[in-house]
């Protein structure tokens, strides 16, 4: 499974290329300067069994999809860059293909677009993946999604991360939904990663980006640009090179804001809570003598230099007992200085009596 319990970054290069495995290479070269994790291609080798043949953007796929053979060029860069191959395939060629080298290219995931959620052929395929499966769910309905789920699922395969957001051309930020997210997460029990198509010029994208973040969904995946206001394919939703650096280093201040499901203090923490510099500590309100008892009108709750090894709730287990030697003013009191003679909490002698 992709790393769910800290940020996982995915930069997405889908058709931004425009079948020019040039601008590819250079395009992968500037995302390494950035705190990614992993890499997003698109492949399609097998036109007649995505789109019809008179499909009007048949001659457009045919000119922007990089050849097989120059995939493995592209995936040796990955690998030497130390980042993550993630792999949508659009047909089933590309998808068998990619089996057949899914070790050799240490591919860590491989994606089924919403466009083809329950294509048995794809679904079928996808059996013989051995690492994580991601479900692209963007506009897919509850049904859609549990009928790939459950076919996945009966088959052997759990490593299944389900991907929400949608392409919009770019996507309105009131249509995201991210309650949704948390629906899915409860409804179907597996991880769930964020794809933002938001538009990059638009000063919320950094704020939306990062929300899932908040919410504690750790996987964000981003279009990012190197060549910001060209017009390609998918720069309606990409971010520049230094927009995703902001986005990375606010993902990663939210996690470190959110912490742990933990009662443990941190040092600050501890810090912040300990007794007498910080939190009042219990001291003599007046001169005790030696042998004379402690008792409320004695004591009382003031912040000092020291620390003290009593806490204030400890109170109940010093009233009554007689102060061991002359303790002064102002000066903490702990065993150190009472006989401790142990006493159930009993809280009624902190109020008096009606009668």
């Amino acid at each position: 499974m992709l790393p769910q319990i800290k940020p996982y970054f995915i930069a997405e290069t889908a058709f931004h290329h425009e079948g020019d495995k040039n601008f590819l290479l250079k395009l992968i070269d500037d995302f390494c300067n950035l705190d990614i994790n992993a890499i997003k291609f698109h492949l399609l080798f097998d036109l007649e069994d995505y789109i019809i043949e008179n499909h009007p953007a048949v001659d457009v796929l045919k000119n922007i999809s990089i050849k097989k053979e120059d995939w493995k060029e592209i995936f040796n860069l990955v690998n030497s860059k130390n980042r993550d191959l993630v792999l949508l395939t659009n047909d089933l060629e590309s998808l068998k293909w990619v089996n057949s080298v899914q070790n050799e290219y240490n591919v860590e995931a491989i994606e089924l677009h919403s466009t083809g959620l329950n294509d048995i052929f794809l679904l079928k395929e996808c059996l013989n993946f051995e690492k994580t499966i991601i479900l692209g769910v963007g506009g897919s309905t509850i049904d859609e999604i549990f009928y790939a789920v459950d076919f996945l699922k009966k088959n052997g395969k759990n490593d299944i991360l389900l991907m929400h957001g949608f392409q919009n051309y770019p996507t309105n930020y009131e249509d995201i939904n991210f309650k949704r997210m948390q629906f899915l997460r409860e409804a179907f029990s597996l991880p769930i990663g964020y794809a933002d198509h938001t538009d990059p010029t638009d000063k919320k994208n950094r704020l939306i980006s990062v929300l899932p973040q908040a919410m504690g969904f750790n996987i964000l995946e981003k279009h990012v640009t190197n060549v910001l206001g060209e017009k390609r394919i998918d720069a309606q939703a990409a971010v520049s090179i230094e927009q995703m650096a902001e986005i990375i280093e606010d993902a990663n201040t939210v996690f470190k804001t959110i912490g742990k499901e933990s009662v443990v203090f941190s040092e600050a923490e501890k810090n912040y809570g300990n007794t007498g510099p910080m939190k009042k500590a219990i001291v003599a309100r007046e001169n005790i003598k030696k042998g004379q008892k402690i008792t409320l009108s004695n004591v009382a709750f003031k912040r000092t230099e020291t620390s003290s090894s009593l806490l204030q709730k400890d109170i109940v287990k010093i009233l009554g007992a007689e102060a061991s030697k002359d303790i002064a003013k102002d000066e903490i009191i702990s065993f150190n200085n009472v006989e401790y003679l142990f006493q159930k909490e009993n809280f009624d002698q902190f109020f008096v009596s009606e009668n």
